[in-house]
């Protein structure tokens, strides 16, 4: 350690370990290392990169360092680590004003493995020796032939095409734009479809050249190791290569406006797409500095208790008054000058001022008459408990907390671990409940505030197809402006960059990437924790894992019995509770109650696939909370689902309205999902069920009650209150419950309580079968890619499960897939899926193309019949499967995934056989599945999302085009 200085060292209660600050003499590196007992290692290392104009760089440049480099001289390491590395954690992200890179792994050699490769990947990447990195990963000129038009292509061109199809998306830009327009806030940094083009290869190499340097650098370790080993490797190998440098990465803060600033612009839809009340207004503030560690949380306390809980007041007052079908809030705390907003959804543009005179007038009166107390302290609670429980589900602890630590850090050398120690500021805060300090916020930061913006997006039919056309146009002209040997070029350079990206890595460059041994991996798994006990006649599944205090709950109904004509109902249904007044509170009141009693409570509904028998599905109802406060967690799960007015039709309407926005953009954010499930939805009646509960059909459903509701109010109220009676019943009920402190007996009295309640009585026999019913569909948008899917089954062709279709998954995902639809298709993404049950599919994400990729997936089983690789590739994907397998769970995901076993029947000795067909397999049995994968593609099931004019250009693959969204 001679070559690091030690600045800081302090103990850190909030993890559990000890924190150390460095700095390395020789060149300036910024190092955090925290010491604790998590085995789950993390390393980082990020560079400030402000972007200087909207070409994408720092986010091109986070793609292309890792398409390799000096010691690891192969195409794609990345892709290798992800094939063959037992990793928790590996990817890199690009933020607005940084881009950090990081892994984590629990075995000692494979994280030692991923650091090695990242660090080499951003100080010696290959993209100085390798032009066609920069084409494949940001843009080129694509020209197939002479006679071919000229296409721009690459795959964060593509991936930004989408990202800017989104009105969600755009507006959130809009914003940080319209309140830091002077600094590098005010450019993109992942890139503008219209700007990535203008980036030279010059540019982006002296972007690398000037960012990604140890003097701009900070480095950070997490967890059960010897750091000291790990920093000794780090400087011998990199940072002592380099002498100090000056790097420019700092910017003035943008000055506060004297007077508020309006921005209007525009959105594609179609067409075909109503563009009366589709308007999004949004109410911006800059809120401080992120350095401000009290305000960093207490903001987000203000947030919830006033704007985004459900009946917060001015969120109340907006939607009372009609402004938008949602109302949503958001808090951005992870830049310099953080930023809040108050946004009201497919909104009439005309009501703009009524939007503003509503905030305005209703946080006047709550700083005048005060803040209700208990609303704060929810809102208190609830951020506590959240920092409290540190759940990040399968995200590791030290990657969440490293990210976090950028907060501070990025801004202030001496302060990685400002927003990490917050057990003071939530001490802080509780004693201001009382006093003025949050109204106070409200007249500094929100109503006395000149710093804000009014920002209008409108819908424009037909705009996504006008700039298509612009952008044809452009490339007519440039095409007519090259000479004939220059348009043999670029034929010959788009011909040359295929044959880039087709060519074999040689064996030596790939062994160059350090592999783990068959030995390194656990051969048993993970074994399930279920034990069957019965407390006051109903059956509780324990799940007893130390929970350090926290009791998890899942009471689930068997919904087997429900008609299949009120299924949408109970999908409503769930949205509902929580969300209309009880007989005891107000919804405001109860989410009070909520989030000062438990660490939140949900209800929801799961559908599991169930072999012969075709779906299994539950209504849930869930919570999480100190074991102290159980008693009134079953309380308050009993009122929800007993005492909920749903007959509340003014309110019913606005939660309407509010699931139609919402799924409104993720169906389409999503839409890699929404058509593969919607594509197996012809076959499957698993996928069918999902459809009618949360895809298009849902979608559909709450689209007529919306536009309906007065004439269909009635039938959506008495078929929610029909649907109780089918599923509250006493024989349907069942509890998960995770926990070790105490045993299942102690929710004795809550269980007799809420069992009192349930409905008895006979029920009507009814069809509960849901059948899928085969269609074929287009699905067009306003958007610029498409998401490409197709389904098939093959245990309907009598073709058994087996666990090497995990492994032929990894394959497919980062060895064909990848390849053919990702490196040369130039898509975002690419994903298959293989389940027990039979149900499989393939499906691209953010895609320029649409029928190449059928193609891709037409030619995928003769892919598999050839499938030739040596003995090290396949131990790699082996265990490059195993860790999907194995990714570090915390107490709750272990409760629940016993849960589920129990629920499918499944027992260890199955899900060790299945264990044991990965270790086992070998290229004979990847070719052997060669058939599975030709029912999957030859069934036809095909289902697209996306622009409406790739859609006609293939209509022979639908029956249907339609637009739904």
């Amino acid at each position: 350690m001679k070559n690091y200085e030690l600045v800081k060292e302090e103990q850190i209660k909030e993890l559990n370990g000890t924190g150390y600050v460095y700095r390395h003499k020789k060149t300036g590196a910024r190092v955090v290392v925290v010491s604790n007992e998590d085995d789950n290692k993390v390393f980082q290392i990020g560079f400030k990169t402000p972007p200087k104009d909207d070409t994408g760089v720092p986010h091109i440049m986070e793609h292309s360092v890792l398409c390799g480099s000096r010691e690891f001289p192969l195409k794609d390491p990345f892709v290798e680590l992800v094939k063959g590395s037992l990793n928790t954690f590996l990817n890199a992200m690009t933020y607005p004003d940084k881009t950090v890179y990081p892994v984590a792994s629990c075995n000692d050699k494979d994280f030692f493995n991923l650091m090695h490769v990242y660090l080499d990947a951003v100080f010696y990447p290959n993209i100085y020796t390798k032009p066609e990195i920069l084409k494949q990963e940001g843009w080129h000129h694509s020209l197939e032939s002479e006679d071919a038009p000229v296409i721009y292509n690459g795959v964060v061109y593509n991936e930004m095409k989408g990202v800017f199809s989104s009105p969600d998306q755009q507006l959130a830009r809009l914003i940080q734009k319209s309140l830091l327009s002077d600094t590098p806030y005010g450019f993109e940094s992942g890139g503008d479809p219209e700007a990535i083009p203008e980036l030279s290869y010059e540019q982006f190499l002296d972007f690398h050249r000037t960012y990604y340097h140890p003097s701009n650098s900070y480095i950070y370790l997490y967890g059960d190791m010897d750091a000291e080993k790990y920093l000794t490797f780090i400087d011998e190998h990199y940072l002592s290569d380099f002498e100090k440098k000056q790097v420019d990465t700092s910017w003035k803060p943008q000055e506060a406006f004297k007077e508020v600033k309006r921005v209007e612009a525009v959105y594609p839809v179609s067409e075909q797409d109503e563009i009366q009340n589709k308007t999004f207004l949004s109410y911006n503030a800059v809120i401080g500095t992120s350095l401000d560690k009290e305000l960093y949380i207490a903001f987000q306390i203000l947030d919830r208790a006033l704007f985004s809980m459900q009946g917060a007041p001015v969120k109340k007052a907006l939607m009372e008054a009609g402004i938008g079908k949602d109302i949503s809030s958001s808090y951005d705390n992870g830049i310099e000058q953080p930023v809040f907003s108050v946004v009201a959804q497919e909104a009439d543009e005309e009501k703009e001022a009524d939007f503003v005179r509503i905030i305005e007038d209703t946080l006047r009166k709550i700083s005048k008459e005060g803040i209700q107390r208990r609303s704060l302290e929810s809102a208190l609670n609830y951020y506590e408990f959240q920092y409290k429980e540190a759940n990040f589900g399968r995200f590791p602890k030290g990657l969440m907390y490293g990210l976090q630590m950028y907060d501070s850090w990025l801004y202030d050398d001496h302060e990685p671990f400002m927003h990490i120690k917050t057990n003071d500021v939530f001490e802080f805060l509780r004693k201001q409940l009382d006093g003025s300090y949050f109204t106070d916020l409200i007249e500094t930061y929100l109503l006395s505030n000149t710093h804000k913006s009014i920002v209008v997006l409108k819908p424009e039919r037909g705009l996504q197809s006008r700039k298509d056309q612009e952008t044809a146009q452009k490339l007519r002209e440039y095409k007519e402006s090259l000479s004939k040997e220059e348009i043999g070029k670029l034929v010959q350079a788009t011909k040359e960059l295929k044959e880039y990206q087709e060519a074999a890595t040689p064996k030596e460059d790939l062994e160059k990437i350090p592999l783990l041994d068959i030995k390194d991996i656990k051969k048993e798994i993970r074994p399930l924790c279920n034990e069957e006990v019965s407390v006051d006649g109903v059956k509780v599944i324990w799940h007893p894992y130390f929970t350090n205090g926290i009791c998890y709950l899942k009471i689930v109904f068997d919904m087997s019995e429900v008609p299949a004509r009120l299924v949408p109902y109970v999908s409503l249904m769930s949205e509902v509770f929580r969300s209309v007044d009880t007989k005891k509170h107000s919804y405001f009141e109860l989410g009070n109650e909520i989030g000062i009693e438990t660490g939140g409570m949900v209800t929801t509904m799961d559908v599991l696939p169930a072999g012969a028998e075709g779906v299994k599905s539950y209504f849930v109802i869930r919570t999480k909370c100190f074991y102290e406060n159980a008693k009134k967690a079953f309380e308050l799960m009993e009122e929800i689902l007993f005492e909920s007015k749903l007959e509340d039709k003014k309110r019913l309407k606005e939660i309407i309205g509010q699931i139609y926005t919402n799924m409104k953009t993720d169906l389409t954010q999503a839409g890699h999902k929404t058509a593969s499930n919607r594509a197996m939805s012809y076959f499957s009646p698993y996928a069918r069920y999902k459809e009618q509960i949360q895809g298009v059909s849902m979608f559909e459903f709450v689209k007529d009650w919306y536009e309906s509701f007065e004439q269909e109010s009635g039938k959506i109220i008495d078929s929610m209150k029909e649907a109780c009676r089918y599923i509250f019943r006493k024989e349907h009920m069942m509890v998960s419950y995770t926990g070790k402190e105490k045993e299942p007996s102690f929710m004795e009295d809550a269980l007799h309580k809420f069992s009192a309640r349930m409905f008895t009585g006979e029920l009507a026999k009814e069809e509960t079968k849901i059948l899928p019913e085969k269609k074929e569909e287009g699905f067009a948008t306003a958007g610029g890619v498409q998401y490409v899917a197709c389904a098939g089954n093959f245990a309907e062709q009598g073709y058994e499960y087996t666990g090497a279709l995990n492994v032929l998954q990894v394959i497919f995902s980062y060895e064909y897939l990848w390849l053919n639809i990702r490196v040369k298709g130039g898509a975002y993404g690419c994903m298959c899926s293989f389940m027990p049950q039979g149900d499989s599919m393939f499906v691209s994400y953010r895609d320029p193309n649409l029928l190449e990729t059928y193609q891709v997936y037409e030619n995928a089983a003769d892919f598999v019949e050839h499938f030739d690789i040596d003995d090290r590739d396949m131990v790699k994907y082996i265990i490059g499967t195993i860790s999907n397998m194995d990714t570090p769970l915390e107490p709750d995901d272990l409760g629940e995934r016993s849960f589920q076993a129990y629920l499918l029947g499944r027992t260890e000795e199955e899900l060790q056989k299945y264990r044991d067909q990965v270790l086992s397999c070998s290229q004979e049995t990847i070719r052997s599945l060669a058939p599975y994968v030709r029912c999957v593609v030859d069934a036809g099931n095909n289902c697209t999302i996306g622009n409406e004019d790739k859609l006609r250009e293939a209509e022979d693959k639908f029956k249907e085009i339609k637009h739904v969204f």
